[in-house]
């Protein structure tokens, strides 16, 4: 028995190193099923992550469409494609062309300076009408987690150029916020303020799953010429697969670290994070992950803090990320589950108010439900009274508005209520600002003081 079977693996040993000595385009599976966003391929090996090329009839005869591997069962591939899918035929051949020996280096994609001034896709490719970006770099689109005892602590304020938030929600230098709001509330306006008046050497903004049209808007009408040129954009817009909504949030990300490893301050800008979670819920419902929360897949919950800690300061000595992330709550809803986890994970959160935005009081920032987590290691401590006295007069003439308004309020019998009526005023007019009007910390510090100084 023993000999038979040693026979027949001497036969079989030369046909494995036939089938291994194979050019990678030899090496083809074929598709078995599609269903809605997944195709599912069978008779070729290939790790998660890895891109497979899926073979389609096209007007000028056979093509190939990028994919990548999302799951497998058994023997099978999920398979989901980057590009429309018309064309493709039952038992269609799929090449994995990155594979060697059954191992994928991942994908790679361009980095370095020579992206500064260019708006490109999620892969790479120009959007902006000029050649490739000139760059001989490139690397993977993830990085191995920081460890949290390397991090340069957050101890810099950085002007954003928005009073209200630098006198009363300072952030510092590798702050990590989120912008809450529901649709139409001004969170883009905001964005581009922070983006034409906060102080940093480079600014890479991640439009994720927005409308088309915001793209051009926010280039031409918010950046500017000037703000282009220290700007990478990188653009997935809704109409694009969720793979490469994701991959854009992913390259944005990584631009950002390329930057802040050279010993740059970044600002980066990501709107959104919601359109980022709702990739990949698409993704995760295809390939037959169950739902938990309102809809939501674990994997949404667990991707989330994957990305966002990848922005932040560096190791001592190098440079930082302070990054905005919009966050879109639905019906403004602020308990929505990806308000919930983006709030737990990120060093403070800025809400924008439908209620002011509908009065005409912009940015509309509802000061009392926003915070700032890293403001008490960043200010003196006479400043961070003064910031918590605004917020207690501002919520007390807040609450008793109605009775001021039709008069039934009585003065002296509210200490603390009489002053936020005197102040009010001064205080309405210290939290709106217009889209072209520029703060820096130090007016926006004496402002504060001067209000509470009268």
């Amino acid at each position: 028995m023993t000999q038979r079977l040693e026979r027949w693996l001497s036969v079989l040993e030369p046909w494995e190193k036939k089938i291994e000595a194979l050019p990678e385009w030899r090496r083809y599976g074929h598709l078995t099923r599609a269903t809605g966003l997944v195709m599912e391929a069978t008779g070729l090996q290939a790790p998660l992550g890895a891109t497979c090329n899926i073979e389609r009839q096209g007007d000028n005869g056979i093509e190939w469409i990028e994919s990548e591997v999302v799951g497998f069962n058994g023997q099978s591939l999920f398979l989901m494609p980057l590009e429309h899918v018309d064309g493709i035929l039952p038992g269609a051949r799929v090449w994995a062309p990155g594979l060697n020996n059954g191992h994928c280096s991942g994908k790679k994609l361009p980095l370095g300076p020579g992206l500064l001034g260019r708006v490109l896709d999620a892969c790479a490719r120009p959007l902006d009408g000029l050649p490739m970006p000139d760059t001989s770099e490139s690397a993977s689109l993830f990085t191995e987690p920081f460890n949290p005892l390397q991090r340069t602590p957050i101890h810099d304020v950085l002007d954003v150029g928005v009073r209200a938030i630098n006198g009363l929600l300072t952030v510092g230098r590798g702050q990590r916020m989120g912008l809450f709001a529901g649709s139409g509330v001004g969170k883009s306006v905001l964005l581009g303020m922070m983006a034409r008046f906060t102080r940093a050497d480079v600014i890479v903004v991640g439009l994720i799953g927005e409308r088309g049209r915001e793209v051009k808007d926010f280039i031409e009408n918010i950046l500017g010429e000037e703000g282009l040129k220290r700007s990478v954009v990188i653009a997935a817009p809704a109409d694009v697969s969720p793979l490469l909504r994701m991959q854009g949030a992913a390259y944005a990300t990584r631009i950002a670290e390329d930057f802040r490893d050279r010993g740059q301050d970044v600002l980066l800008i990501m709107d959104s994070l919601t359109r980022y979670a709702m990739a990949q819920r698409e993704i995760a419902l295809a390939i037959g992950e169950p739902p938990a929360t309102k809809g939501y897949p674990p994997s949404v919950f667990a991707r989330l803090p994957a990305l966002v800690e990848r922005a932040g300061n560096g190791i001592n000595g190098g440079g930082s990320i302070t990054a905005f992330y919009t966050v879109l709550t639905e019906g403004d809803d602020q308990q929505d589950p990806i308000a919930d986890s983006a709030r737990a994970i990120l060093d403070g959160h800025v809400v924008l108010s439908r209620q002011l935005a509908e009065a005409g009081h912009y940015p509309a920032i509802d000061i009392e439900a926003s915070i700032s987590r890293a403001m008490t290691s960043l200010i003196p401590d006479e400043r961070y009274r003064q910031a918590q006295q605004f917020k207690q007069l501002l919520s007390s003439y807040q609450r008793n508005r109605d009775l001021i308004s039709v008069g039934a309020y009585a003065a002296g019998s509210d200490p603390m209520l009489d002053k936020a009526i005197q102040l009010y005023p001064g205080m309405e007019q210290y939290l709106t600002q217009g889209i072209t009007e520029y703060s820096d910390y130090s007016d926006s510090c004496t402002k504060l003081n001067t209000l509470f100084s009268a």
